[in-house]
């Protein structure tokens, strides 16, 4: 199986830590809004590759993370304009999205796990990194220094203007007077009313980052095979982790392969509340089917951004409709042994589930004009198989 590792730009034959287990972290939401076809391009994606790992025999610890507070405040600005707690803000928007990924098929991680529920973890790290001397405090916030890491920048292999450019525009100031260097980022910040947690250095909150290094580092280890997430976080967010996580431990890599999804269009822009161009997956639900929507996500490669447009979308659902027509009839033992490696090899190809499902649609095509049973069947079996393990409903 190869596998594009975004740390050094090429695909890699996948091999493991460990020969049969393997430890896999994908950043999840932060539940402030409503789920988009963003979002879930991101995790139908990374479902694949859990699916198929588990299929090729791994016994795969998935960790997946929501953002539930952090440095940043907006849980807390909208559970101040409802009137609310911060803490009903996030549970309501982490059970939506959780309903919306059970509706398109999506299987739960091995663990799904809130930030501040590793809080005692992210306080113990952030004092380790401050003792030795990688981080510091002043006047109660805590500043990881980035001039202690000499790899950073590596994963995203920006030059010190963008770094800097970027930083301001993702909310890392640089300008910040209480910062050794523009580019240091914040572990711990102080803050004033809730929520906040006690600390060394004062009441305060987490940064972001820290967040995720911590619960990697609770829940899988010093070291873990795969980690995944969005492209528009491999800096400052992922960049940061591999900083503050190897200044931790000392040992390396963090992270053996990095895994990153393109970014999703519409209306010639990426996909985010600020612009107020989202596609609900709530609102496409009424007019599609789970599989029409799944399918129209796994017709693109995980790794490249690519437009909504509906009309996509219908020939989906034409295309879905056509498979299972083809699927209907499909008769006999089921747990019948099927040699899927025509199907197979797209997957052991960086998941190249365009093309997979070209193979889907050819074979379903044949099976409708074929006159002879036993070949109708064998098609029939194969692609059912497929089909469920792309996480289709039949």
């Amino acid at each position: 199986m190869n596998l594009f590792n975004s740390a050094t730009r090429q695909k890699e034959v996948f091999t493991p830590i460990n020969p049969n287990s393997l430890s896999m972290y994908v950043c999840g939401i932060t539940p402030n809004n409503a789920t988009h076809l963003g979002h879930a391009f991101t995790y139908v994606s990374f479902d694949i590759l859990f699916r198929y790992l588990k299929y090729k025999g791994y016994d795969v610890k998935y960790l997946q993370n929501v953002t539930d507070i952090n440095d940043g405040d907006d849980v807390i600005k909208q559970a101040k304009e409802a009137g609310t707690t911060w803490e009903k803000i996030a549970d309501h928007w982490t059970a939506y999205f959780l309903e919306n990924m059970k509706i398109l098929h999506v299987l739960p991680p091995t663990y799904y796990v809130k930030a501040t529920s590793s809080m005692e973890k992210i306080i113990e790290m952030i004092k380790h990194l401050v003792e030795k001397e990688f981080a510091y405090e002043n006047k109660g916030t805590v500043y990881f220094d980035v001039k202690s890491f000499l790899n950073y920048g590596s994963l995203c292999r920006f030059n010190e203007k963008q770094l800097l450019m970027i930083s301001r525009e993702r909310g890392n100031n640089p300008d910040d007077p209480h910062k050794k260097n523009p580019l240091d980022f914040v572990l711990w910040v102080k803050a004033q009313g809730e929520p906040v947690w006690d600390s060394p250095w004062g009441r305060g909150r987490p940064g972001w980052h820290i967040e995720c290094s911590a619960m990697i580092n609770e829940y899988l280890g010093d070291q873990i095979d795969i980690h995944g997430g969005g492209r528009d976080l491999v800096f400052p967010h992922h960049e940061s982790e591999i900083a503050q996580s190897e200044n931790y431990t000392g040992k390396k890599p963090y992270v053996n392969y990095w895994m990153h999804t393109g970014m999703v269009l519409y209306e010639g822009e990426k996909m985010s509340k600020s612009l107020g161009n989202l596609v609900l997956v709530e609102d496409l639900l009424k007019k599609y089917s789970a599989n029409a929507i799944r399918w129209l996500m796994l017709s693109h490669h995980y790794r490249y951004p690519w437009e909504y447009v509906e009309h996509d979308l219908d020939d989906a659902q034409k295309e879905v409709d056509m498979v299972q027509k083809a699927l209907v009839a499909a008769t006999g033992d089921s747990k019948k042994t099927i040699d899927l490696k025509e199907f197979t090899c797209c997957l052991d190809d960086d998941l190249n589930t365009p093309e997979l499902l070209r193979t889907i649609l050819r074979s379903a095509e044949s099976i409708l004009v074929e006159k002879d049973t036993k070949k109708k069947e064998q098609y029939q079996f194969k692609i059912r198989k497929i089909y469920t393990l792309l996480g289709f409903g039949l």
